[in-house]
């Protein structure tokens, strides 16, 4: 549970804002929409897997234009350019 304690001198729009900071820092909406509705244990397992596949995806994604900026590149230079 989030808590904050608000200082005598302080507006109600920074104490709310802080408030907004620590509900995300905590992930208490994240876990709420978690557990908002029932999945039942295959269907967590495949969405496990679906979400693992995606992750190294975007691994593999962002590590391959850093492997061909050697200059090891099959394609020409001016081909896509200048669109």
């Amino acid at each position: 549970m989030a808590f904050i304690t608000v200082n005598n001198n302080e507006s109600i729009e920074s104490a709310l804002r802080r408030f907004k900071r620590k509900v995300i820092s905590e992930e208490i909406i994240k876990d709420l929409k978690k557990h908002a509705h029932f999945i039942p244990p295959g269907q967590k397992a495949k969405l496990k897997s679906a979400n693992a596949r995606k992750r190294n995806r975007r691994r593999f994604r962002q590590q391959r234009p850093m492997n061909n900026s050697a200059g090891s590149s099959s394609r020409p230079m001016g081909s896509g350019q200048g669109r």
